[in-house]
């Protein structure tokens, strides 16, 4: 038995026991003529004294360094009156050291871990092994593993099977690139990395399984941003003969008990609030309600207005002229806005145009902005009064197609929300539902808004007259701005299947080459089924309040999609190429 106790499970109840702690030296200080050691382990830290009665102790305590590998004998005693230290678990006791035992050296890390610097991230997923030892990474690590237990726990008592999926498949196509992996026995051939479990968890159901959930690897080759990972972790759920309530219902109970268990949080009610609603309301399909701010439609006051930029888009079926009111938005500075303008053109938007509301009762005069000559006074105060707009507001405008106003003043909303600490509670969750079937892509062609095996709320044939206006049995749930999960009840029926995949385009040859097994399940005894998949990274991202899933994962890639530590990917040599029948193209070279 190489230890008695873990260091931060140290406390009074153990004053005058003997005890055995292994763990790393955190930091070693000299206090006229004694030596302190924090050893530091998973669970915690735990102060150690020696002094110098013991000589052979204290000449190797002198000698000990950061990071060394430690074994310590001793015993535990309450810390003297006014050296008790309310930070840390162990705090109001310390060991006195009898035997100490080095059981390896350690270099001077590349960064210190006994307090918090500002170490690069390259620097810090270089050298992951140490960053990990930092008490606070470690905290992160050991709530993501309470999250994955209460998650299992729940799924287990209500009737789940937990049933592992392949993870070498065939490409399929689900939006973004398949992470290919080359058979050396069927040469010229490739697996495909999962982007999800979702056929083989719909087979589980064909096959009877009834109640499927896994905690799920999936792997998307997409061009990175800020919180994507090529690899990242799915909560994944299927159930047969249910309907959206019921899925809705279960999987809500799942992370209100999960808020509960984890971070003592009592969530409130999940409102449901339609897609159409979500986008016309907050320019996002996943609304961040703690935000009060809201977007207001104003088009029918502009359409015959002297000003095309916004006349043209009042007046076009696919336009959009939307109005945001920032309660004491008149306060901001020119170079503010200006700002902003430059935000919004990110997302498309050509400018931001704005009222700055000073004297309502003043009339025009009251108001300071560059459009309010254009727009008759009658047209303005309607404006005014339906955004309910007050002195001391301001109104900014977005006037262009829906799309490039939803996403433009959405993400403003979010920015001044922020900015001008206007959120009103710390978690604000609901189900965004009846989502439309399909999105219409630049050149008329249709793709599936969430995946071509997502149940229309309609029949084969109503779908094929309308597609565009089709709605499907999806829902997503939404946290704080977040998509948390989303889901579907999916096609059980081959004939709707075949309708759905003639609509997105593809042919009958291409449906029965990829998709042929789909389609053979379907023939056979179908339930009717639905599920959903929580992204596990961003809900514990959510939860711990951390800045990005890279700081939730043990061992993430960086942005480019690399592993700096295992300097992964790498080269591989010319036999193991050939095996695979591979032949790399040759690089031109530099002049």
């Amino acid at each position: 038995m190489m230890r008695t106790h873990y260091c931060g499970q140290l406390n009074e109840t153990l004053a005058d026991q003997e005890v055995t702690l292994c763990g790393w030296v955190h930091r070693r200080r000299d206090h006229g003529g004694v030596i302190f050691l924090d050893i530091r382990d998973r669970e915690g830290l735990a102060q150690v004294v020696f002094d110098p009665d013991r000589e052979e102790t204290f000449a190797l305590a002198d000698r000990v360094r950061s990071e060394y590998v430690v074994k310590v004998r001793g015993k535990v005693r309450p810390r003297p009156a006014g050296a008790v230290n309310p930070n840390m678990a162990s705090g109001a006791i310390e060991v006195l050291g009898y035997e100490l035992e080095v059981l390896n050296q350690a270099e001077t890390p590349p960064f210190p871990l006994d307090e918090y610097s500002d170490v690069g991230e390259e620097t810090r997923l270089r050298f992951r092994f140490i960053d990990l030892r930092r008490p606070e990474m470690a905290a992160k690590l050991k709530l993501r593993s309470r999250i994955t237990s209460s998650i299992r726990r729940y799924l287990d008592d209500n009737g789940f099977l937990d049933v592992e999926t392949p993870i070498l498949t065939r490409a399929t196509p689900e939006g973004a690139r398949d992470y290919l992996v080359p058979s050396r026995t069927h040469p010229g051939s490739f697996f495909a990395l999962p982007q999800s479990p979702q056929l083989f968890k719909q087979l589980l159901m064909v096959a009877g399984f009834d109640r499927y959930y896994q905690i799920a690897k999936c792997f998307r080759d997409e061009d990175l941003r800020a919180d994507r990972q090529p690899e990242f972790t799915q909560i994944d759920i299927e159930t047969s003969f249910l309907e959206e309530q019921d899925i809705m219902g279960l999987t809500e109970g799942m992370i209100r008990g999960l808020f509960k268990e984890v971070l003592d949080v009592d969530l409130a009610d999940f409102p449901h609030m339609t897609f159409e609603e979500a986008m016309r309301r907050y320019g996002s399909d996943k609304p961040d309600l703690r935000n009060p701010l809201e977007l207001v439609d104003v088009a029918d006051q502009l359409t015959e207005v002297d000003f095309k930029v916004f006349s043209g888009p009042a007046s076009d079926p696919k336009g959009r002229v939307a109005a945001l009111r920032v309660p004491g938005g008149a306060s901001l500075a020119r170079k503010q806005i200006d700002d902003y303008t430059r935000y919004v053109g990110i997302y498309g938007a050509k400018g931001l145009a704005y009222i700055k509301v000073n004297e309502r009762a003043k009339g025009v005069e009251g108001l300071q902005s560059p459009i309010v000559k254009f727009i008759p006074e009658d047209n303005l105060n309607v404006i005014l009064d339906r955004v309910g707009a007050v002195d001391g507001d301001i109104v900014f405008f977005g006037a262009d197609k829906a799309k490039i106003v939803s996403e433009a003043l959405g993400a403003l909303r979010i920015k001044l929300g922020h900015d001008m600490d206007l959120l009103t509670c710390e978690w604000a969750p609901l189900w965004v539902v009846d989502f439309p079937m399909f999105e219409e892509n630049d050149d008329g062609s249709l793709s599936a808004l969430h995946h071509p095996f997502t149940a229309p709320k309609c029949s084969p044939d109503e779908l094929k007259a309308n597609p565009q206006g089709a709605l499907s049995r999806a829902y997503d749930m939404v946290l704080n701005g977040t998509e948390l999960g989303g889901g579907s009840i999916r096609i059980h029926r081959k004939d709707m299947q075949q309708a759905v995949f003639d609509i997105l385009g593809i042919s009958a040859e291409e449906q029965q080459e990829k998709f042929g097994f789909l389609l053979d399940a379907l023939k056979y005894g179908a339930p009717p089924h639905g599920g959903l998949a929580f992204g596990l990274d961003r809900l514990v991202m959510l939860m711990i309040g951390a800045s990005s899933i890279r700081e939730v994962i043990a061992f993430p890639k960086t942005q480019s999609a690399a592993d700096v530590m295992t300097q992964a990917p790498g080269a591989v040599d010319a036999k193991a190429l050939r095996e695979l029948n591979i032949r790399l193209r040759e690089q031109p070279k530099v002049e």
